[in-house]
């Protein structure tokens, strides 16, 4: 009996590759918006690779990307600044658009 036979899974972790929906969301994003710079945050033991968009006012949206090639060249199709969240961090206009969320009243 092979009870705790692992399953082959595409992609990462998650066990999802890169889905379409996924990168119209992310163009959609980028199109609708002003000043928006990719993140690319790194694979996890929990999540797969992830590409993280911020808008200029802090605005932002992460979608699971295949691998950081995946995520280099869509953001580069786009003329799309692109950083490593690693080397770089996330953006404070990131961080002060939560906190402006978290405080708007309900």
């Amino acid at each position: 009996m092979a009870w705790f036979r692992r399953r082959p899974r595409s992609g990462g972790p998650g066990g999802r590759s890169v889905n379409q929906a996924d990168l119209e969301h992310l163009t959609q994003f980028f199109r609708t918006k002003q000043g928006v710079e990719a993140f690319i945050e790194p694979q996890t033991t929990v999540t797969e690779t992830t590409l993280l968009l911020v808008a200029h006012d802090g605005e932002w949206t992460r979608r699971r990307i295949g691998s950081p090639d995946v995520a280099w060249k869509f953001a580069h199709q786009l003329s799309m600044p692109v950083y490593d969240v690693k080397l770089l961090g996330y953006p404070q206009r990131m961080r002060d658009y939560n906190e402006r969320q978290r405080r708007r009243p309900v």
